[in-house]
Formats: structure tokens, C-alpha cells, sequence
């Protein structure tokens, strides 16, 4: 059994995609923070967060342009 080193040496995300997963976990944080910060629930804290993520991977995707690489 031979292991070919160029199969494990491929990145697991593209450097678009994990930018635009940082941002988005940022914003969502961020929103996040904010909910519980006006003395809501952590249950709307948790939900207005992941909201926050869908909409802000679907900005930050089509701000930033396809992959052309």
C-alpha cells in the first residue's frame, strides 16, 4: 500500500471559503453578542447568530467574487 503525498497535501477549504467562514462566524458572533447584550434569551441569541451566519456567507460570497482558480 502506497500513499500518494499529493492527496493529503490538497488544502481542505480554499482560501475563498474560509475567509468568507470567518467572516460569517464573526458577524454571527457578533450579532449574537448584541442580542444578549439588549437582555434577550440565549435561545435568541443562538438563533438570531445563526440567522446572522446564513445571510452574512451569502453576502460575504457574492461580495467577494467566484474562485477562479
Amino acid at each position: 500500500m502506497s500513499r500518494d503525498d499529493s492527496e493529503f497535501s490538497k488544502p481542505l477549504l480554499s482560501l475563498r471559503a474560509a475567509v468568507i467562514l470567518l467572516l460569517a462566524l464573526l458577524a454571527g458572533a457578533a450579532t449574537a453578542g448584541l442580542i444578549l447584550l439588549a437582555d434577550q434569551p440565549p435561545a435568541a441569541a443562538v438563533l438570531g447568530g445563526c440567522a446572522a451566519v446564513a445571510g452574512a456567507v451569502r453576502f460575504f460570497s457574492g461580495l467577494i467574487g467566484p474562485n477562479n482558480s
